[in-house]
């Protein structure tokens, strides 16, 4: 019986993988077009996501540009040991834990905020002109925005014309290592707040109008409309949005920390990126398999905030990622 039981099941097994196999052909003749769509970003993951990967394995051995990486002796774990022992750890992971977190308090709440704010703006133009504004300067190139700064910011620059007709000294912002990280973040959020906003005016587009009715029938005012109607609604891709952000969380923007650079900074903007970059790239000898070690060590960390995010969000009784 047992064995006519297996033989059953098996046949079972094999005729739903059938059906699944050619409903799979007959839904690909008959959309080709959208599989067509869908095969440029799939070979794009594939080319500049995946393929890469394989290039990671040289963290693990001593990396020999002439052998290459099959021909590379392994190390295991010794580089990575190697760099959290070294002086230089502490001091990197502070900036770049200081920085992702400064970005995430200061930021992230921002465009929430702004679109909670254009959500009650009635007249157009206005609406549209303080999106306008607000928007683009997303599209300000990194280099751009960073020569702004330093104009801006200059000794000789207009804000220290401003500081020295109160009678107060000019400041070098540029070379107080203080001040880097508040420059860095809000430069940032300036550039960027309205761009970040238009998903959140997506959800809240989605809003039932017939909620908002009630609430002013029953004398709620704009805050407590926005507090008890808006925020709840949008709550959702709120979440997805912050577990995404702390998937970037060591992500502090490479080009900007390295053309904001300085030696006068330096003990408050040497971030990961940058020293991956000079310790891979520009050292007089070239370390490739200690940085792409540094590199993977903090794909790591960021793979566990984001697993961490997700279970959070979850016991807090939001939808997470998966």
């Amino acid at each position: 019986m047992d064995v006519t039981r297996e033989t059953v099941s098996k046949t079972i097994e094999r005729k739903i993988k059938t059906k699944k196999s050619k409903s799979l052909i007959r839904d690909i003749k008959n959309g080709w077009q959208l599989y067509v769509i869908f095969l440029l970003p799939l070979l794009y993951i594939l080319v500049f996501k995946y393929y890469p990967m394989y290039g990671a394995s040289i963290a693990f051995k001593d990396f020999d540009p002439v052998a290459g990486i099959l021909g590379s002796p392994w190390v295991g774990m010794e580089h990575i040991i190697k760099f959290i022992k070294s002086y230089e750890f502490w001091g990197v992971m502070k900036n770049t834990l200081l920085l992702g977190l400064y970005e995430v308090l200061a930021g992230f709440p921002l465009p929430i905020i702004l679109a909670l704010s254009l959500n009650y703006i009635y007249k157009k133009k206005f609406k549209k002109a303080a999106q306008m504004i607000t928007y683009a300067p997303h599209f300000i190139s990194v280099v751009v925005m960073v020569g702004i700064i330093f104009i801006i910011l200059d000794p000789m620059g207009p804000l220290n014309d401003l500081i020295s007709l109160f009678g107060f000294s000019p400041i070098n912002f540029m070379g107080e290592s203080e001040l880097f990280m508040s420059i860095y973040v809000w430069s940032g959020i300036w550039q960027n707040v309205g761009f970040g906003c238009i998903i959140f005016l997506a959800a809240l587009a989605g809003v039932s109008p017939a909620l908002h009715e009630a609430a002013i029938i029953d004398g709620a005012s704009i805050l407590r409309r926005i507090w008890h109607i808006d925020i709840p609604c949008i709550a959702p891709t709120i979440v997805v949005l912050l577990i995404l952000n702390m998937g970037n969380f060591l992500d502090t923007g490479f080009e900007k920390v390295l053309l904001m650079q300085n030696p006068l900074n330096l003990s408050a903007s040497e971030i990961i990126d940058t020293y991956v970059y000079k310790v891979g790239l520009t050292s007089p000898i070239p370390q490739y398999s200690y940085a792409a070690a540094i590199g993977l060590f903090k794909s790591i960390i960021g793979l566990i905030l984001i697993v961490g995010a997700n279970r959070m969000a979850k016991k807090v009784g939001q939808e997470g990622l998966w």
